[in-house]
């Protein structure tokens, strides 16, 4: 079984994915002349306009939820692993594929709300959504929709109760079954409560999570300043292949730092356009919101782990042969708890259990948003039937994923969400490369409203884009 799981990952993650998800992004940032700093301003300013409605979130939920989905496990346990498989320089290829991805992330919110539709009274989208009306090719939708369902339903929340499990277990000794049943009856009482109490949980939630730690991190970060341009040097040298000890495994400090790079911020797989159903007057809107949640998750969130990590030198460096180029921690398996012992470095009383509950907000949040879109993708297949039977068949799917998490291996675990990821953004990568125009018809619309000064809406019997209901004149 595990060699049929290691030949799907070899096949799903070859380098031609890696260099795809690169090559995309670095596309869209030349093809919209670098959104990336050109909106920059626009893009904080969009955070806080707008308001829910019956139908919809705000775009500060919305971005709250796509922030809750992004910064997770990938961003203290995955950047560990990124330094462990890549190296120090891996950090660099993280920033890369944030940045690159961040337009990736804009064209993909951007058509996930052009094609969302109102679903029992709800928003709703995505790429089965814009494949399906974009695209207008059914097979191709449903076939997202199916591999959505099984990551984001299964393969995925494993991943995230699995370093939970771990991090409370070298924090506090907690059995796996006893962390298990915890999460299992927290999210049981959330999701019963559907897709306005995971918006609402998560505007709460996030924020305060993100702001705690990074705040953690800054310390550690002022404590170690006169290390700062050691580091960043070692990053950058490790990065190209310069350094002596990490000029070898260039190759790996690539390969790992896109593949950690896409699972924590997302950009470009697929799932943040499932939140950007929100309440809004333009489509392109919400993509700029979006992309800007990708610095956050990656350029703030994964360097401050980063940083910490290689200040205190609590990290081990793998070789693809499974020696160790560098082994501070003897004994200690890739993951959380890198990070744990580096903050324990400065904190010993709190650091262990401080990365162990700021694990627990981060992935828990991110479970949350992994149900969200899961059933995004369920009222897609049967939103001409009713969906209840299918909605709790998911429910019981989601928690039986987080109990095999708690007990299950943590390589086990990432193997398999890893997998996950690779078929979304294989899917996805694609449907945004053949759509991409329709967001650069936005674009120009947002920019040429923007320039005679008034605040853009989208109307779109301007341009008569088909199977867009929502954007449609009232009669």
């Amino acid at each position: 079984m595990q060699k049929i799981v290691d030949n799907i990952y070899n096949l799903v993650w070859s380098d031609v994915l890696v260099y795809l998800c690169l090559l995309t992004g670095t596309y869209f940032t030349i093809r919209f002349r670098l959104p990336q700093l050109r909106y920059l301003n626009e893009m904080i300013r969009l955070l806080f306009s707008g308001k829910a409605s019956s139908k919809g979130i705000s775009s500060f939920q919305a971005f709250s939820l796509a922030i809750s989905g992004r910064v997770g496990t990938g961003n203290i346990a995955g950047v560990a692993t990124a330094i462990g498989m890549g190296g120090p320089g891996a950090i660099f290829w993280m920033w890369v594929i944030a940045f690159v991805g961040s337009a990736s992330a804009l064209v993909e919110a951007t058509l996930g709300q052009l094609y969302k539709q109102e679903i029992n009274g709800e928003y709703r989208g995505g790429p089965a959504y814009y494949i399906r009306y974009g695209l207008k090719n059914k097979a191709f939708a449903i076939i997202f929709a199916v591999v959505t369902i099984v990551s984001t339903g299964f393969l995925l929340p494993s991943v995230q109760s699995n370093s939970i499990a771990v991090a409370m277990d070298t924090a506090f000794g907690t059995s796996g079954f006893v962390t298990a049943g915890l999460l299992i009856m927290l999210m049981g009482l959330i999701i019963v409560g559907g897709v306005k109490r995971i918006g609402k949980v998560s505007e709460l939630v996030v924020p305060f999570m993100a702001g705690i730690y990074i705040l953690m991190a800054l310390v550690i970060i002022g404590i170690n300043y006169q290390d700062i341009p050691s580091v960043f040097s070692l990053i950058f040298r490790s990065a190209f292949g310069l350094d002596a000890t990490f000029g070898g495994i260039v190759g790996a400090a690539i390969s790992w730092g896109v593949k950690r790079g896409i699972y924590s911020n997302e950009a470009g797989q697929g799932t943040a356009p499932h939140a950007a159903a929100a309440e809004v007057n333009h489509p392109f809107k919400q993509g700029l919101v979006q992309g800007f949640s990708v610095y956050v998750d990656t350029l703030f969130v994964c360097t401050a782990t980063a940083l910490m990590i290689l200040f205190t030198g609590q990290y081990n460096v793998q070789s693809a042969d499974g020696n160790f180029i560098i082994e501070n921690l003897k004994g200690i398996e890739m993951g959380p708890t890198f990070t744990q012992m580096a903050v324990s470095r400065h904190f010993p009383l709190l650091g262990s259990s401080f990365v162990a509950i700021s694990l627990a907000f981060f992935a828990f949040t991110t479970i949350m948003a992994y149900y969200y879109i899961a059933e995004t993708n369920v009222n897609f297949l049967f939103q001409e039937q009713k969906n209840s039977l299918y909605i709790w068949g998911l429910r019981f799917l989601l928690l039986v994923s987080i109990f095999q998490g708690c007990i299950t291996t943590a390589s086990t675990a990432w193997q398999l969400g890893d997998i996950g990821v690779g078929l979304m953004a294989w899917l996805n990568m694609l449907a945004i490369l053949l759509l991409h125009k329709k967001v650069v018809l936005l674009e120009q619309d947002y920019a040429m409203q923007k320039s005679v000064g008034q605040n853009p809406r989208f109307y779109n019997k301007t341009y008569n884009i088909p199977n867009v209901p929502i954007w449609e004149p009232k009669k």
